[in-house]
């Protein structure tokens, strides 16, 4: 029997901490922090008092619309 994979099943949740974004979108730790205060990338979940972080569909969402907004 095949697995289906998180990306085939929407109720799986997969979520990023902040040294995992940082390489899956080639930036720094800072340039995040610095778009979030702006406005211009979404905000992480609060897992615990110290740890963030952020949901797939959300930042799929978003490199969505850099794509679009390039376009």
């Amino acid at each position: 029997m095949v697995k289906a994979s998180h990306r085939n099943n929407p109720t799986t949740k997969r979520f990023y901490r902040l040294h995992e974004l940082k390489h899956r979108l080639g930036v720094s730790g800072s340039s995040i922090w610095s778009w979030i205060k702006q406005g211009k990338f979404p905000r992480g979940t609060k897992l615990s008092e110290n740890v963030t972080a952020w949901d797939d569909a959300s930042i799929e969402a978003w490199e969505e619309s850099r794509i679009a907004a390039s376009k």
